[in-house]
């Protein structure tokens, strides 16, 4: 299982032993709602007409065939189970990988010279299907990411994750057999995706590769999902003096939010791919949608060993 995709604006402020508290002040979090409200209506309104959506990529069809798109995409809902149609959904979360999965499929429909009713049609039988497995490959940077692992293994099983999310701390149990099936061959790499339902989850993100910074992520890392229920500004404190990291260097990366900016940077990464809660893993970036179990995702590494 994975917990529900990201709400549309995370309250973001730090204060208890030095450190700020990410609950935000009343003030930024009622400007926030006003952002969030404005947003939200002008997504209502512009979906309707909008002749670009966001990450659905027209530019190789020709005018007649976007038009088309456009006309599918503001009339098919989308089977994310937010009750929109595709066009609405990719205005109003771009995070959704379900209509972007199914815009996706439309361009490539129409690119391919077929009709626009038999890309509806076609559509229909898609959106019915559940996903592959294993989708398409995508890019991911995993350059300067927490490592566990040989750095030449042969597969790279990159998750991104939130540290208060209940189904990623299983998964952590998960991950570690299947390195122990496969010492030689399998390398995880760690992202950041803190979901916005969780309100200590970007804090602990940023305490996480702040413990990085000293070389000691996963230790931070399994302290956090140890105590995935009980993750606050003054516990992380205590853990990060417990794993045996510089207090005044850490203090000071959390005040400072040093780390804030590479969070949003893998949440946008994550998001690009398809991300839209956690835990999700790729391999080889490949986006893989089951249940993360040493059972399950074992038989997928051995296939990808043979490529």
């Amino acid at each position: 299982m994975i917990a529900s995709k990201r709400a549309a604006a995370r309250p973001q402020d730090l204060a208890v032993l030095g450190i700020r508290m990410y609950d935000g002040s009343v003030t930024i979090h009622r400007a926030g709602l006003l952002l969030l409200g404005a947003v939200l209506c002008l997504a209502q309104e512009a979906w309707q007409t909008a002749t670009t959506l966001p990450g659905v990529d027209l530019s190789g069809l020709s005018p007649s065939a976007q038009k088309a798109a456009l006309a599918i995409l503001r009339s098919e809902g989308c089977s994310c189970g937010c009750n929109q149609k595709i066009a609405e959904c990719r205005m109003k979360d771009q995070s959704c990988a379900t209509s972007r999965r199914l815009a996706g499929f439309v361009i490539q429909e129409l690119h391919a010279g077929k009709t626009a009713e038999v890309a509806r049609t076609d559509l229909h039988k898609f959106a019915a299907e559940p996903p592959p497995v294993l989708e398409k490959p995508v890019k991911l940077s995993i350059a300067g990411d927490p490592l566990k692992g040989p750095s030449d293994a042969k597969v790279t099983v990159v998750e991104f994750s939130d540290f208060q999310c209940p189904y990623c701390a299983i998964a952590v149990g998960e991950a570690n057999k299947l390195l122990q099936k496969f010492p030689k061959d399998v390398r995880l790499v760690f992202k950041q995706f803190p979901l916005d339902i969780h309100s200590q989850a970007a804090m602990a993100a940023e305490a996480a590769l702040a413990a990085q910074g000293q070389g000691k992520f996963w230790e931070m890392h399994d302290k956090l999902y140890a105590n995935y229920r009980q993750i606050s500004a003054a516990r992380i404190l205590v853990w990060a003096q417990e794993i045996g990291l510089d207090m005044n260097r850490f203090r000071s990366d959390l005040t400072s939010r040093k780390y804030a900016a590479r969070v949003m940077a893998e949440e946008k990464e994550g998001e690009d791919a398809g991300v839209d809660g956690t835990p999700t893993f790729f391999f080889d970036g490949k986006k893989f949608n089951g249940v993360f179990d040493l059972e399950t995702v074992a038989p997928l590494v051995a296939e990808e060993l043979k490529r």
